[in-house]
């Protein structure tokens, strides 16, 4: 069975924790051993990534040269996805005993110049602040901002992924069965010119919905959206609150739930299950459960399907 596990930001950095080469290769080590434990079990596995706070870092040390010379976010998305597939590849590699191949493929995801999204940023990279000083950083930059919680990040323009011409590629590794690390951040925002070429544009995909288009153009059987939360829950959050443990496309896309959240994941879950597999969402240790069946929120198309794959 061919498994897209796409890694919340929990995989890499929790919140609060510094944004060190130290701490993320020691949470990564932890996350390559719940991966490697789904090789094991005899799938094969794409892993993709996010990298907002990365990619938030990137930007704040390119202020630091004139505006002309700053690196425009495909370029840093590039970067750190270069640096965190690095990472993730080496700890997957070490956690599998060096018995399969592992391989990070920087990956382009095409999409629309004429998205809404770069009139409406909304996703947020880079660390947290104050209220007072994200808008002095805005107001130097010529950042857009937006609450957090109780905090203030950046925000940036995060248009809907429309393709992945770099499939070719992927099917290729995978034919090979190497363990592929890609897409990482959503993937380098790339649009066409009018000739077909591609060029880079300033955006950050969504982590989930690139998952969720690359799970479906490969013909995955299964997207896990892994995260550190155990399922998805009705009510979370109050005395009521209730684990969902399987859920239709239908009666997914009927909750309501916080847009910042768990409702992009859902959102990934259910566009990749009407497609025909299976989604699950749930905690990254629990990764084999949830595919079992015995873990986490699965979403499908209908309730037909079996447990356990």
């Amino acid at each position: 069975m061919l498994v897209v596990a796409a890694l919340g930001g929990n995989a890499l950095l929790k919140r609060g924790e510094p944004l060190t080469a130290e701490v993320q290769r020691k949470n990564v080590k932890t996350a390559a051993r719940s991966l490697a434990d789904v090789v094991r079990t005899g799938h094969d596995l794409v892993v993709t990534h996010g990298n907002g706070p990365q990619v938030g870092l990137l930007a704040l040390q390119g202020a630091s040269y004139k505006p002309d010379e700053a690196y425009p976010l495909d370029v840093l998305g590039a970067e750190t996805e270069g640096m965190i597939g690095y990472m993730i590849e080496q700890e997957l590699e070490n956690a599998l005993g060096h018995d399969r191949p592992v391989a990070t493929l920087l990956t382009q995801v095409v999409v629309d110049p004429k998205d809404p999204a770069f009139e409406k940023p909304t996703k947020f990279v880079g660390p947290v602040y104050d209220r007072e000083e994200a808008e002095r950083r805005a107001a130097g930059a010529g950042w857009s901002i937006a609450p957090d919680g109780q905090h203030w990040r950046r925000v940036v323009p995060s248009p809907k992924p429309q393709e992945i011409p770099d499939m070719r590629v992927l099917k290729l590794l995978l034919d090979q069965g190497v363990v592929v690390v890609c897409a990482g951040g959503g993937g380098i925002p790339v649009m066409r010119r009018e000739d077909g070429s591609l060029m880079g544009v300033e955006a950050v995909i969504d982590k989930d919905a690139a998952s969720a288009l690359l799970a479906r153009q490969l013909g995955a059987d299964a997207l896990l959206l892994l995260t550190d939360v155990d399922a998805v829950y009705q009510g979370f959050g109050t005395d009521q609150s209730m684990p969902l443990s399987e859920l239709t496309v239908a009666e997914a896309r009927a909750l309501e739930l916080p847009a910042g959240s768990m409702g992009p994941k859902l959102q990934a879950a259910c566009d990749f299950a009407a497609s025909g597999g299976i989604s699950g969402i749930g905690r990254l240790q629990d990764a084999v459960a949830i595919l079992e069946g015995s873990a986490g929120t699965r979403v499908s198309a209908g309730f037909q399907h079996q447990r356990g794959l």
